[in-house]
């Protein structure tokens, strides 16, 4: 690989692509970076191209149980791409490099996510959430004593995936990030990268060794505490449940991303037999390009650390004030989330399983799982199949018929919506 180094001119600073960026971010210190992608060994492309090299660019701104195990994709497959973002010590936070490459876009959501644009000057190590089917995950640090990033204060190594699984991400993310206060530079970075996306494993005695299949997407499922919301929410968390079952749009609120994080993405694991995380965006501002992205979802949990969320009536069925431990039903969604003594039944279950201290997270949510199980169950017994074999629908006389509480039928019918089992 050869380093090409931009000197100073008297052109303005362009952005990869020479769009010139927003927020006054630019060439600074006469030196940027930004790797072309070229053909790798062994993919579709390969005889192609001799491998990813340096050229120079101007700096710019801005469904198995619980406990089975389940194989993760080859990397090649998860990945999508590595990039840096620099504050300097004028205070400007600037996106230096980037392999392949990035939209527009995709840099100034990644600058918004990272905390080194923040006005209250908050350091958050480790920060990841979702946009438009892309994974984003954000390792921020603080360089002391630097040799070779004299005039840089903090910066954050980005990593966009496919696939969730934030322990994975964060580990890698570190690794990147001792290489590069090392360095000073995004060549070692990418000999990492390169190594992970196309072998899944990079070593290194000095800054540690990382190995993909280490980090089963099972365990990033599993890593939340269902005992801990249901500690919280108590019978409440039954809402949550009826609120994820129905695919409704559930927002989180709390001032501290870690908490947001921590709770949202916990959340899924209540209907485990979907096992469906794609539902989960748990970094979101009140941005119109993240909003408009949001709204094309049929049902998801969003977090923010807005409090000004809670008046986008337009955002939400249910609205989780986890500062102040309150849930709120929106008024359109008040028909389809009637409780009755069915959700009593869930929410005892949910609440005696979680209290149990011999029975694990694990356990809990199988728990949960064998009864949703039941529900499901119960509510193909009054399906039918067409003739041209088509998924099996709901035949809402035969349900009518069971004279079911109006509350449970009503969830039953909602449910079976959600899953797609009404005709059209």
């Amino acid at each position: 690989m050869e380093l090409g180094r931009r000197g100073s001119s008297g052109a303005g600073p362009r952005a990869e692509g020479g769009a010139r960026t927003a927020g006054g971010a630019g060439l600074r210190r006469g030196r940027a970076w930004v790797l072309r992608r070229q053909p790798l060994r062994g993919t579709q492309e390969e005889g192609q191209g001799a491998g990813p090299g340096l050229v120079r660019c101007g700096r710019a701104g801005k469904r198995a149980e619980p406990g089975s195990r389940k194989m993760a994709e080859p990397e090649i497959q998860q990945l999508l791409g590595v990039g840096l973002i620099e504050k300097d010590t004028n205070g400007d936070a600037l996106w230096v490099w980037c392999y392949p490459s990035t939209t527009a876009e995709m840099r100034d959501l990644l600058l918004r996510k990272c905390c080194l644009t923040d006005e209250n000057k908050l350091l958050h190590t480790f920060v990841f959430g979702q946009y438009r089917r892309s994974w984003f995950y954000i390792t921020t640090v603080e360089v002391q004593d630097s040799s070779v990033l004299k005039k840089v204060t903090h910066f954050s190594i980005v990593l966009t995936a496919k696939d969730f699984n934030p322990e994975k991400y964060a580990a890698f993310t570190r690794i990147l990030c001792r290489i590069y206060l090392k360095h000073g530079s995004p060549v070692k970075m990418m000999e990492s990268y390169i190594a992970v996306l196309t072998k899944g494993i990079c070593q290194s005695e000095e800054n540690g060794s990382f190995l993909s299949k280490d980090f089963d997407a099972r365990k990033a499922y599993l890593a939340g505490s269902i005992k801990d919301i249901v500690s919280q929410f108590g019978m409440e968390t039954v809402i949550l449940f009826t609120a994820l079952m129905l695919k409704k749009r559930i927002v989180v609120y709390h001032p501290r991303i870690e908490v947001i994080q921590e709770f949202t993405r916990t959340l899924p694991a209540l209907v485990w037999h979907r096992q469906d995380w794609s539902i989960l965006h748990s970094y979101v501002h009140l941005n119109d390009d993240e909003l408009e992205a949001l709204k094309t979802c049929t049902g998801y949990i969003a977090g923010f650390i807005d409090s000004k969320v809670s008046n986008r009536l337009d955002l939400y069925d249910v609205y989780v004030n986890l500062a102040d431990s309150e849930i709120t039903i929106s008024q359109q969604a008040k028909e389809a989330m009637t409780m009755g003594k069915l959700h009593k039944e869930i929410g005892q279950l949910i609440v005696q399983a979680a209290e149990d201290p011999d029975k694990s997270d694990s356990q809990v949510i199988k728990d949960i799982s064998l009864k949703t199980k039941e529900i499901l169950t119960n509510l193909a017994s009054f399906t039918e199949v067409s003739d041209d074999g088509e998924k099996p629908t709901l035949n809402f006389e035969a349900l009518k018929q069971r004279r079911y509480p109006p509350a449970t039928e009503n969830f039953l019918y909602h449910l079976a919506a959600a899953e797609q089992m009404l005709k059209i």
